[in-house]
């Protein structure tokens, strides 16, 4: 209704205002308050992306998703080796790091003002039709505003009823529901890791008595990432059949990375086992979205992704409350991270059982196929066609 420019006018000055925070404030209050507006933040991505599909045309939709993929995964790579150089060589203060952050997060405010507004939005874009402003002479009126709003209130209930039904429509595919049920799964064990992953570092080796290279192993592993993402686009296989058996192997792989991260004292080891789990997940969440974005018309992109990260904040809610906010379990670190080892350990059962099965069902059925073509199939076991299936 409001256009997504201003979600990312919002999301903009929600990270200015969680940096402010984080930074300058003091107490406990003070970093929830500051992570609540990062919340904020975060949830406004869908609608960033969202602004990027309304203003470009449907045969453009492919070429931007991958500026913007490439643009976050480009800069998250170039603000870790920035902060990495600033730190061991200039020796920067992390109070300074911060400064330069929120003079980049003004940057983006001030850019996001500029940002020209779609005439539409995505999803009602079907029940616009080709109305424009100018099909009628505006009426000003009290019973004119009243009649507009009126109009708007009933297209977006149409709209509503719409969205109900491409997700019911979406989701009752059991191949297009795996994939989103891996994507959800997936990012939330993706954030628990990547976000306490300083803390078991730290853990593995002191930094008093290490110069740590934290923000140098982040930009490989980003950029180790992307060129995961970029081989899954070049690589030549049917993914459709062997997908769910892929996300199950290498969530197997990314699981063996995160045990033996957590288990070994070398922080070195600790380090690569990080590089290749998290291209491992570039790799497993690019062919997550490329098999889902198949199935969907351009215009639900944004509805379909917005729901499953939706999913994925919900389950790790619950993993952090079990896991970090249970006073009883009082849980390590290292502890912590055996769990999350765990979790992708059953990610990756459940989905080599159902890629093994799907794998099965379609090579039987292709079988199955080839006999009912056969012309000479039912003369050779003299029985009727209804027998032999």
């Amino acid at each position: 209704m409001v256009r997504y420019k201003p979600i990312i006018m919002l999301q903009a000055l929600a990270y200015v205002v969680c940096w402010l925070l984080y930074s300058y404030g003091s107490g406990v209050r003070s970093i929830q308050l500051s992570l609540f507006t990062y919340s904020v933040a975060t949830a406004c991505d869908v609608g960033y992306f969202s602004y990027i599909y309304s203003v470009v045309g449907p045969e453009h939709y492919q070429r931007v998703t991958s500026y913007a993929r490439a643009a976050v995964l480009l800069g998250y790579a170039v603000a870790s080796l920035l902060s990495q150089l600033l730190v061991s060589i200039w020796r920067v203060s992390l109070s300074c790091l911060n400064v330069i952050t929120i003079t980049c997060l003004c940057g983006a405010l001030l850019s996001s003002l500029f940002l020209p507004m779609p005439q539409r939005g995505v999803l009602l874009r079907e029940l616009h039709g080709t109305e424009s402003n100018t099909d009628s002479p505006t009426d000003v009126t009290f019973r004119g505003v009243q009649a507009a709003w009126r109009k708007m209130f009933l297209r977006t209930l149409k709209g509503l009823r719409q969205v109900l039904l491409d997700c019911k429509e979406h989701y009752s595919s059991a191949a297009f529901l795996f994939f989103c049920i891996w994507f959800a799964m997936g990012k939330c064990g993706f954030y628990q890791i990547t976000g306490y992953v300083q803390i078991l570092w730290k853990l593995k080796q002191p930094s008093e008595n290490f110069t740590a290279y934290n923000g140098g192993v982040d930009a490989v592993a980003t950029l180790s990432g992307a060129a995961a993402s970029v081989a899954v686009g070049h690589t030549s296989l049917n993914w459709s059949l062997w997908g769910e058996l892929t996300l199950g192997a290498f969530s197997a792989l990314a699981a063996s990375a995160v045990y033996f991260m957590d288990l070994t004292g070398n922080i070195w080891v600790c380090y690569g086992c990080y590089v290749i789990f998290k291209s491992v997940y570039m790799q497993l969440i690019t062919i997550c979205t490329f098999q889902i974005v198949r199935s969907l018309s351009k215009e639900h992109y944004a509805l379909v992704f917005g729901i499953n990260t939706f999913a994925a904040m919900v389950l790790q809610t619950l993993l952090t409350a079990v896991v970090l906010n249970t006073k009883s379990l009082q849980l390590t670190v290292t502890t912590q991270y055996i769990i999350y080892a765990t979790y992708f350990g059953a990610i990756a059962l459940i989905f080599l059982i159902r890629g093994v099965y799907s794998v099965h069902a379609t090579k039987h059925s292709q079988l199955e196929g080839d006999d009912q073509e056969d012309p000479t199939a039912e003369g050779q076991t003299g029985l009727p066609e209804s027998s032999q299936v």
